[in-house]
């Protein structure tokens, strides 16, 4: 598990504990983390040549102390400091002592970064905002293709507390953060630009829960329904699935063939393409109707191309008044999003009831302004975690917010819980009818009996592993591709 902390509460710690501590010691045990993996990504420390770009405050510190653990085992160490008059006296002082040198001088800071093998980027702390200054992008942009780049705590020009990239920001290859993970390192684009994490413990006694988490194996194992001997395919859970039409039959193929390979013990369809899906997958059972008439379920998915006609009005009006959890996506979030919150009144806290909606980030702005609070696609896409709390906290259900770092927000009314930062995946996912795979996939563990929170933490999970399978190599997937890995996603999962 990958737990993330606020910046504002990462500080609260870090005070409290530098309370008890001699001075120093905090910003020594940040520099021995980050001098033994600067090592590590060197191999041979001896005569290797280190740039250490050393903007003002502790982060600089932290990179300029690093850079002096590095001169004593023999690097040749280069200090660019961007800000001479306030960079770290005790981590500048350390550095000169050990046999390190400190550039100021433009022309010979531009060659060292050039020459380098290993640059420091100490340029800005978790506290920063925006993106780079001209005169510390420059020096970025300076870096030379041989050398490999590690962060201090993240990436400078990311914000720690979104992912936002607002500007010139580094790519690192190596990240060491200091005493949690903070969200913008989990989070794209800022997660694209941390390459490897490596988190380094310095002691920080941090509360629960997280601001934001992220699921591993074990953790979504843990969540996977496993059928017993005494199960029966009532018992493992019968999902219903309403989508499809006669304009967009796939979608129905997709939801159905996702839910039967997720798990689900039965499948029933309703809609009208049913004639497609049996000749898919004949184990469905199907009606030409609506979720009305299909049978007993124990979840229902409704959406993916319905379309947004007065039959589509009357399937979500069947799905909505049933009384098991449910699932709602595509064209079904364009339909809520008319009616607002007020369509979801009845099922709010109704524990037998649960609702999940899985906008992408177009649908969720949709949403959001059904609920009389504007919020434009980007502004959604640029502030992933917030966003996907205020869709939660305004339809009083549980969220699954896709894009290329898909989140998942816990209905509001609960216990406190963080939101769910997906870390599978691949770009190749971006491909007509990924979402309705994936919709199927979750409502199958809705049916199993999965909380909305976990159905949707671990549906992402699975489904991001499969398409990793799928596009193994590099190659280009289609979702029926998606929908075949799941077993071996699945497997993968359990097997560790």
């Amino acid at each position: 598990m990958r737990n993330a902390y606020a910046v504002e509460r990462v500080r609260a710690a870090e005070r409290e504990l530098m309370a008890r501590l001699p001075e120093g010691t905090l910003m020594q045990r940040a520099a021995a983390g980050l001098a033994a993996t600067a090592a590590e990504a060197l191999g041979r420390v001896y005569g290797g040549r280190v740039v250490v770009l050393a903007g003002s405050g502790d982060n600089g510190g932290d990179a300029l102390y690093a850079g002096a653990r590095l001169a004593r085992r023999g690097a040749a160490v280069r200090a660019v400091l961007l800000n001479p008059e306030r960079a770290h006296g005790g981590g500048l002082d350390a550095l000169r002592a050990a046999g390190g040198r400190a550039v100021t001088e433009r022309g010979e800071a531009l060659r060292a970064l050039t020459e380098a093998d290993l640059v420091l980027d100490g340029i800005v702390g978790i506290g920063g905002r925006g993106g780079l200054r001209p005169e510390a992008a420059e020096y970025v942009h300076a870096i030379g293709e041989r050398a490999t780049v590690l962060a201090v705590d993240l990436p400078s020009g990311i914000d720690a507390d979104t992912g936002e990239v607002a500007g010139e920001a580094v790519r690192a290859d190596i990240t060491v953060t200091f005493g949690t993970h903070k969200p913008g390192l989990l989070i794209d684009p800022g997660r694209e630009h941390a390459g490897v994490v490596r988190l380094v413990e310095i002691g920080l006694d941090l509360p629960s829960p997280p601001d934001a988490q992220a699921l591993q194996h074990a953790e979504t194992a843990a969540l996977l329904p496993r059928p017993d001997a005494e199960s029966d395919k009532y018992r493992r859970g019968v999902v219903g699935i309403a989508a499809g039409s006669a304009r967009y039959p796939g979608a129905a193929v997709l939801a159905v063939s996702a839910a039967l390979r997720g798990g689900a013990g039965a499948v029933r369809y309703a809609g009208p393409a049913a004639a497609d899906v049996v000749r898919a997958h004949p184990e469905t059972l199907v009606t030409d109707g609506g979720p009305g008439s299909a049978g007993r379920v124990q979840a229902w998915v409704v959406g993916p191309g319905i379309g947004t006609e007065s039959r589509a009005e009357q399937v979500l009006d069947e799905a909505l008044a049933e009384p098991v959890p449910l699932l709602v996506d595509a064209d079904g979030l364009g339909l809520l999003a008319r009616r607002g919150p007020k369509a979801l009144a009845d099922r709010a806290g109704d524990p037998g009831r649960p609702v999940l909606l899985t906008p992408h980030a177009g649908e969720a702005a949709a949403l959001l302004a059904g609920a009389g609070r504007p919020a434009e696609r980007a502004r959604v896409e640029a502030e992933r975690l917030a966003h996907a709390r205020q869709l939660a906290e305004a339809y009083g259900c549980a969220v699954l917010l896709k894009g290329s770092t898909t989140v998942v927000a816990p209905a509001p009314g609960g216990p406190a819980a963080p939101v769910r930062v997906n870390p599978t995946g691949t770009p190749w996912l971006a491909t007509a009818g990924s979402g309705d795979v994936l919709s199927g996939l979750a409502g199958a563990l809705l049916a199993a009996g999965l909380p909305a929170l976990d159905a949707a933490s671990a549906a992402a999970y699975l489904h991001g592993l499969a398409a990793r399978r799928a596009a193994a190599g590099g190659s280009p997937i289609t979702s029926l591709d998606v929908a075949a890995e799941l077993p071996g996603a699945w497997r993968d999962v359990l097997s560790g």
